[in-house]
C-alpha cells in the first residue's frame, strides 16, 4: 500500500492509497475531486473505495463527482453520520475492519470535533510501519475544535490515540502544525522536544514542505493535547485533572 498525500484548498489533506500490483487505488476524505482525479490517472489507478472519516464538506465535497467517474467505488463512513455523508453505502463502528490491498484497518470510534468522526489505523507489519489515518480530530501538534462534542470526549478519543504504538505515523487532514506549536510553545515553556521540533517545522514550512506525516511519539513528547495529565502543564492552565487541563487548553487555542 502506497500513500499519496495531496494538498488541497489552502491547508487540506487528501490522501490516496495505492495498490500498484492490482492497480487500484482509495481515497481518504476527498473534500474535491479534481486533485484526486489527477492522481488516479497519473497512477492509472481504478478507484475502489472512498474512506471518510467524518461529515464536513471539506472532506467530502468531491465525493458525488468521484462516484460520476468510479459508480462501482464503495464509500465508507461512520454509523453515527448516516445521512451525512454522500453516497454512503457502509456504515461503520470500533472495531470494526477496511481491509486494502494487503493491509487492513480497524476502526477507532473517536468523537469529539463532531460525533460521528472515526478514524482508519493500519496496525504495523513485518516491514511496514503502522498508519493512522485520524481526520481531524488529532493534528500535529494540536487537535480539531469541539465543534459536536465534548471536553471528556475527546480526552477519550485522544487517549486511544495516544495507545497505539509509538512509530505509528499519523496522517491528519490539516496542515495547522507550525500554528499549533506556536501555540504549545506558549503552555509549554520548558519542553526542549517542542523547541526543537518548532525550529524544525519553520524550516519545512519555509521550504513549502508538507509536516504530514507526523508520529505518535513525536506527538506524545511535543503535543500538549496529548499531555493533559503532565503536572507543568496542568499547572500552566491552574487546572487539577485531565479533562478540565484539556478543556481550558482547547478554549486558549481557539482564541490564539
Amino acid at each position: 500500500m502506497e500513500i499519496h498525500l495531496l494538498p488541497a484548498f489552502t491547508d487540506n489533506y487528501f490522501f490516496v492509497l495505492h495498490d500498484p500490483q492490482r492497480q487500484s487505488a482509495a481515497v481518504i476524505d476527498p473534500g474535491a475531486a479534481q486533485p484526486v482525479l489527477a492522481c488516479l490517472a497519473s497512477l492509472s489507478a481504478n478507484l475502489e473505495a472512498i474512506l471518510i472519516t467524518h461529515h464536513h464538506h471539506d472532506h467530502v465535497g468531491g465525493i458525488s463527482q468521484l462516484l460520476k467517474e468510479f459508480p462501482q467505488a464503495i464509500v465508507y463512513g461512520g454509523a453515527a453520520d448516516r445521512g451525512r455523508i454522500p453516497g454512503q453505502q457502509v456504515y461503520l463502528q470500533e472495531g470494526d475492519r477496511v481491509t486494502f490491498g494487503d493491509r487492513t484497518a480497524e476502526v477507532l470510534f473517536v468523537p469529539g470535533h463532531t460525533l460521528g468522526h472515526i478514524a482508519y489505523y493500519f496496525p504495523a507489519t513485518e516491514h511496514k510501519l503502522g498508519e493512522l489515518f485520524c481526520g481531524d480530530t488529532l493534528f500535529a501538534g494540536g487537535c480539531g475544535r469541539l465543534k459536536e462534542g465534548s471536553p471528556a470526549q475527546m480526552v477519550a478519543s485522544l487517549s486511544k490515540i495516544r495507545d497505539l504504538p509509538a512509530p505509528t505515523r499519523v496522517w491528519c487532514a490539516h496542515e495547522y502544525t507550525l500554528k499549533n506549536l506556536l501555540f504549545a510553545q506558549t503552555v509549554d515553556r520548558d519542553n526542549a522536544d517542542l523547541e526543537v521540533r518548532l525550529a524544525e517545522v519553520k524550516q519545512i514550512r519555509q521550504q513549502g514542505r508538507p509536516t504530514i506525516p507526523t508520529a505518535i511519539a513525536l506527538e506524545k513528547l511535543t503535543n500538549p493535547f496529548l499531555r493533559w495529565d503532565n503536572p507543568k502543564l496542568q499547572q500552566a492552565v491552574n487546572a487539577h485533572d485531565s479533562i478540565q487541563t484539556f478543556a481550558r487548553l482547547r478554549g486558549m487555542k481557539d482564541q490564539f
